[in-house]
Protein backbone atom coordinates (compact mmCIF):
# COMPACT_ATOMS: atom_id res chain seq x y z
CA UNK A 1 0.00 0.00 0.00
CA UNK A 2 1.37 3.61 -0.52
CA UNK A 3 0.45 6.73 1.07
CA UNK A 4 -2.14 8.61 -0.71
CA UNK A 5 -0.20 11.97 1.45
CA UNK A 6 3.58 11.00 -0.68
CA UNK A 7 3.97 12.28 -3.13
CA UNK A 8 3.96 10.40 -6.70
CA UNK A 9 6.89 10.20 -9.49
CA UNK A 10 4.14 11.89 -11.18
CA UNK A 11 4.14 15.24 -8.80
CA UNK A 12 8.10 15.01 -8.68
CA UNK A 13 8.69 15.18 -12.10
CA UNK A 14 6.12 17.92 -12.08
CA UNK A 15 2.60 16.98 -13.07
CA UNK A 16 0.57 17.23 -15.98
CA UNK A 17 2.73 19.82 -17.70
CA UNK A 18 6.04 17.99 -17.22
CA UNK A 19 4.14 14.47 -18.44
CA UNK A 20 2.58 16.18 -21.64
CA UNK A 21 6.02 17.89 -22.19
CA UNK A 22 8.04 14.64 -21.91
CA UNK A 23 5.56 12.54 -24.04
CA UNK A 24 6.08 15.79 -26.64
CA UNK A 25 10.13 16.19 -26.44
CA UNK A 26 10.18 12.23 -26.77
CA UNK A 27 7.96 12.05 -30.13
CA UNK A 28 10.25 14.81 -31.40
CA UNK A 29 13.54 13.35 -30.75
CA UNK A 30 12.32 10.42 -32.04
CA UNK A 31 11.35 12.12 -35.22
CA UNK A 32 14.98 13.49 -35.39
CA UNK A 33 17.02 11.38 -34.59
CA UNK A 34 19.33 9.48 -36.83
CA UNK A 35 19.63 7.09 -34.27
CA UNK A 36 15.97 6.11 -33.96
CA UNK A 37 15.19 5.53 -37.89
CA UNK A 38 13.97 1.85 -37.25
CA UNK A 39 11.89 3.11 -34.12
CA UNK A 40 10.25 5.76 -35.88
CA UNK A 41 9.44 3.77 -38.91
CA UNK A 42 6.95 1.43 -36.83
CA UNK A 43 4.70 4.65 -36.06
CA UNK A 44 2.22 6.62 -38.40
CA UNK A 45 3.39 9.77 -40.45
CA UNK A 46 0.99 11.90 -38.02
CA UNK A 47 2.75 11.38 -34.18
CA UNK A 48 -0.19 13.96 -33.34
CA UNK A 49 -2.38 11.01 -31.51
CA UNK A 50 0.63 9.16 -30.20
CA UNK A 51 1.80 12.36 -27.98
CA UNK A 52 -1.55 12.50 -26.54
CA UNK A 53 -1.52 8.53 -26.18
CA UNK A 54 1.87 8.30 -24.30
CA UNK A 55 0.93 11.59 -22.34
CA UNK A 56 -2.03 9.88 -20.94
CA UNK A 57 -0.31 6.87 -20.10
CA UNK A 58 2.54 8.07 -18.28
CA UNK A 59 0.55 10.20 -16.20
CA UNK A 60 -1.52 7.26 -15.03
CA UNK A 61 1.88 5.40 -14.60
CA UNK A 62 3.58 7.90 -13.13
CA UNK A 63 0.75 7.82 -10.22
CA UNK A 64 -0.77 10.70 -11.46
CA UNK A 65 -4.86 10.68 -13.30
CA UNK A 66 -5.46 7.40 -15.26
CA UNK A 67 -6.23 9.26 -18.39
CA UNK A 68 -5.29 6.29 -20.55
CA UNK A 69 -7.76 3.94 -18.29
CA UNK A 70 -10.59 6.34 -19.16
CA UNK A 71 -10.01 6.47 -23.00
CA UNK A 72 -12.60 4.76 -25.02
CA UNK A 73 -9.36 3.50 -27.35
CA UNK A 74 -7.53 2.35 -24.78
CA UNK A 75 -5.70 -0.99 -25.01
CA UNK A 76 -3.37 -3.18 -22.83
CA UNK A 77 0.27 -1.94 -24.25
CA UNK A 78 1.98 -5.57 -24.56
CA UNK A 79 -1.40 -6.04 -27.38
CA UNK A 80 -0.55 -2.39 -28.99
CA UNK A 81 2.56 -3.38 -29.30
CA UNK A 82 2.61 -7.35 -30.65
CA UNK A 83 2.09 -6.05 -33.97
CA UNK A 84 6.22 -4.83 -34.05
CA UNK A 85 9.15 -7.08 -34.57
CA UNK A 86 10.79 -5.31 -31.02
CA UNK A 87 14.22 -6.37 -30.38
CA UNK A 88 17.26 -5.16 -28.45
CA UNK A 89 18.19 -2.43 -31.45
CA UNK A 90 14.85 -0.98 -30.91
CA UNK A 91 14.18 -1.24 -27.21
CA UNK A 92 17.31 0.73 -27.14
CA UNK A 93 16.21 3.53 -29.83
CA UNK A 94 13.25 3.75 -27.56
CA UNK A 95 15.04 4.07 -24.12
CA UNK A 96 17.81 6.62 -26.19
CA UNK A 97 14.79 9.15 -26.79
CA UNK A 98 12.99 8.75 -23.63
CA UNK A 99 16.13 8.95 -21.30
CA UNK A 100 16.89 12.28 -23.33
CA UNK A 101 13.36 13.38 -23.12
CA UNK A 102 13.25 13.26 -19.35
CA UNK A 103 16.76 14.53 -18.96
CA UNK A 104 15.41 17.78 -20.44
CA UNK A 105 12.63 17.94 -17.38
CA UNK A 106 13.47 20.03 -14.03
CA UNK A 107 13.44 17.35 -11.83
CA UNK A 108 15.34 15.51 -8.97
CA UNK A 109 18.40 13.07 -10.38
CA UNK A 110 17.20 10.45 -7.70
CA UNK A 111 13.38 10.58 -9.21
CA UNK A 112 14.89 10.92 -12.54
CA UNK A 113 16.98 7.73 -11.61
CA UNK A 114 13.90 5.94 -10.54
CA UNK A 115 11.75 6.64 -13.44
CA UNK A 116 15.13 5.29 -16.12
CA UNK A 117 15.15 1.69 -13.84
CA UNK A 118 11.44 1.53 -14.50
CA UNK A 119 10.95 2.35 -17.83
CA UNK A 120 13.84 -0.22 -18.30
CA UNK A 121 12.20 -2.93 -17.42
CA UNK A 122 8.60 -1.73 -19.37
CA UNK A 123 11.08 -1.69 -23.18
CA UNK A 124 12.31 -4.99 -22.07
CA UNK A 125 8.95 -6.13 -21.19
CA UNK A 126 7.93 -5.14 -24.74
CA UNK A 127 10.23 -6.66 -26.60
CA UNK A 128 9.71 -9.78 -28.70
CA UNK A 129 11.68 -10.30 -31.29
Amino acid sequence: MTDPNLPTPYDLLGGEAAVRALAARFYDLMESSPQAVELRAMHARDLGPMREKLADFLSGWLGGPPRYLERADRKCMTQVHANYAIGARERDQWLGCMREALGTLDAPADIVRLVDAALVRVATALQNA
